[in-house]
Formats: C-alpha cells, sequence, structure tokens
C-alpha cells in the first residue's frame, strides 16, 4: 500500500487520561464510562472516538462509491455504535452497528450501494474478520 496520508495521535493515561494530536487539533481528556466503573462526566472515551471516525469515513467512502456509480447524493447519515465488552478469552472485544440513512434511492439500490461501500471504507477493511459489523439501511 502506497500511503497517501498519515497522521499520529498520543495518549497519557489511558482512559482516564488525554489525547491529542500532533497537530493540536484534536485535544481531548478521556475519562471511563460509569458503565465501564468510571467517573463518566462529559469527557469522551475510545469507544466514542472510534464511532465518530467510523461513521465519517464510511459517509465519505458511500459518497466515493456513489461518484464512481454516477449517482448524486444528498443527505446520507452514517451512525455508529461502538460496543464494548468481555471477549471470553480474557480480554476484551468490540462490537460495531452502523445505520446508514441513504434518501432519494430506491431501497435495493441504496442497500447495493451500502454493501460495496463496506467492501471500500478502510474501517470496514481493518475491521473485517476480527470485530463484527451490523449494517442497517435505514
Amino acid at each position: 500500500m502506497k500511503t497517501v496520508y498519515q497522521t499520529r495521535a498520543s495518549a497519557t493515561g489511558g482512559r482516564n487520561g488525554h489525547v491529542v494530536s500532533q497537530d493540536g487539533v484534536l485535544d481531548l481528556r478521556l475519562a471511563i464510562p460509569k458503565e465501564m466503573g468510571g467517573p463518566g462526566g462529559a469527557l469522551s472515551n475510545p469507544e466514542q472516538l472510534f464511532a465518530a471516525g467510523y461513521s465519517a469515513c464510511f459517509d465519505s467512502a458511500l459518497a466515493f462509491v456513489a461518484g464512481q456509480r454516477k449517482i448524486k447524493l444528498q443527505g446520507t447519515q452514517v451512525d455508529a455504535t461502538v460496543g464494548i465488552g468481555p471477549n471470553g478469552q480474557g480480554g476484551f472485544g468490540l462490537a460495531v452497528t452502523l445505520e446508514v440513512t441513504i434518501p432519494d434511492l430506491p431501497r435495493e439500490e441504496a442497500q447495493a450501494l451500502m454493501d460495496a461501500t463496506h467492501l471500500v471504507c478502510p474501517y470496514s477493511n481493518a475491521l473485517r474478520g476480527n470485530v463484527p459489523v451490523e449494517l442497517i439501511l435505514k
């Protein structure tokens, strides 16, 4: 693979710490959610960051695939839900649900577009075979 872009971020303090991107654009304090035994509050966590990244990436990949097919899209939305829990092997695993809204296309065409996007999106490709990803066309 020829890399066309890369970035870097650093974390200190883990899930109750701080993350910052190399350019300082992303600069967040983190907290373990209450559901996981942490303090929670108005702070982010790795699962939220992953959900934000995956939903943005998938929506861009959707536009890319649509463009290749000469389909004009407007008003698409991708909602990513990322769950974390014990994997039964002493560690933890993730599960993802993507709810994809593609207005103004016949349902079969929208479904085909969503399925094709799942083959193109870098996040989908990184997770395939490792993390269950459920696709739901809204």
